[in-house]
């Protein structure tokens, strides 16, 4: 059995709202027992930990959590509740958004082990003229792990960030530059309209950690 178009379309609007209800409960149960905490939503291969044990040590106070931000729709989390800040890659729908670029990063031809191509040391974006593109918004994928299990599998290729592909090293696929593909820019981003003080500290300290990283 499988879902009809209009099922997926109906099953990621449920989990949009399932998703918003939890947010909502977790934060009255947070204001009934006096909890402050803060949520941060990460894309794949993003790391936030150095930024969150800067905030703590300032903030011991306050409890932290992170959440993952899914790559066709790396804004969810803000915008349902989730999280309050998010480290993402562009591009989002940034409508409602305060955003501050933090870094830039190259992406990589993702493919099998077994490929004709994998043994070259780089490739141009002319090399993969004719071959099945997984990043097509057509040929979208649940996660990024099945997208992986998909070009593993043959199916296709992928270009991906760097990050991703070092994030996900696997003895199956092999990750090679293109060295005239565009780069993608990554950025914090937070609700325009919420200026609590722990949110503007965070989005201090994680700017901070990255100048001195």
């Amino acid at each position: 059995m499988e879902l009809t178009t209009a099922g997926k379309q109906l099953y990621e609007e449920a989990q949009g709202v399932l998703a918003t209800v939890s947010a909502a409960v977790r934060r009255v149960l947070d204001v009934d027992r006096g909890v402050q905490r803060l949520v941060v939503a990460f894309s794949p291969g993003l790391h936030v930990s150095d930024a969150i044990r800067a905030f703590t040590s300032r903030h011991p106070d306050v409890e932290t959590d992170v959440v993952p931000a899914p790559w066709w729709e790396q804004d969810a989390p803000l915008r349902n509740g989730r999280a309050q800040v998010g480290y993402l890659r562009r591009p989002f729908d940034e409508s409602g958004l305060h955003t501050i670029a933090i870094g830039h990063e190259p992406r990589v031809a993702c493919m099998p082990a077994a490929h004709p191509l994998a043994c070259r040391q780089e490739l141009v974006s002319a090399d993969l003229d004719g071959e099945r593109l997984l990043d097509a918004p057509e040929r979208r994928t649940s996660s990024l792990e099945e997208k992986l299990e998909l070009i593993a599998l043959g199916h296709g290729i992928a270009l991906i960030p760097l990050s991703v592909a070092r994030s996900y090293s696997r003895p199956d696929l092999v990750h090679l530059p293109v060295t005239d593909a565009s780069g993608i820019e990554t950025c914090l981003a937070a609700p325009a309209g919420r200026r609590e003080k722990l949110l503007r500290d965070f989005l201090e300290i994680a700017t901070a950690t990255l100048r001195h990283a």
